[in-house]
């Protein structure tokens, strides 16, 4: 478990565990895109978080205030890969904040973590997908120095 400041008070950050999944689930569904696509069925986030647990190569991180809420998700995979000479990508995904936190600073000690565990984990790149709409997420991204550099594409199957 770590910690990072924000505003002036402490948040902790940690491996999601099976009793977080409900805060989790109801921060993706607290979004404008989340809203249509999260669904009331908890047992498939579950199996999800199961499958994403047994993983080595994934992380999902819960961020919880001072009064031990969950207030913030997001999920780190760490891909080997032979291009770039053999670079290792931290993709980060499904990153939330509550609403009652956003513009405190945190997303931004935060995301300070986040590439800390990438150097520590031995990424040489981090890397991550907005959906196009989240033109507020995309200011953030950019000014922690993130650039658009290329354009993703998806295939519902």
């Amino acid at each position: 478990m770590d910690l990072v400041h924000a505003g002036g008070r402490p948040y902790r950050l940690a491996r999601a565990v099976e009793a977080d999944v409900p805060a989790v689930v109801a921060l993706l569904a607290d979004d404008v895109l989340g809203a249509d696509r999260e669904t009331g069925e908890l047992a498939r986030y579950l199996a999800a978080f199961r499958r994403i647990d047994e993983d080595p190569k994934q992380l999902l991180v819960v961020v919880r205030d001072d009064a031990d809420a969950v207030v913030g998700t997001l999920q780190l995979t760490l891909i080997p890969g032979l291009a770039r000479a053999g670079a290792t990508r931290l993709q980060v995904e499904a990153v939330r904040l509550s609403s009652r936190v956003r513009g405190t600073g945190l997303g931004t000690a935060v995301f300070a973590w986040v590439h800390e565990y990438g150097r520590r984990h031995g990424a040489d790149l981090v890397q991550l997908t907005s959906d196009r709409s989240r033109r507020d997420a995309h200011r953030f991204y950019e000014r922690l120095g993130y650039l658009p550099g290329h354009v993703g594409f998806k295939l519902t199957l």
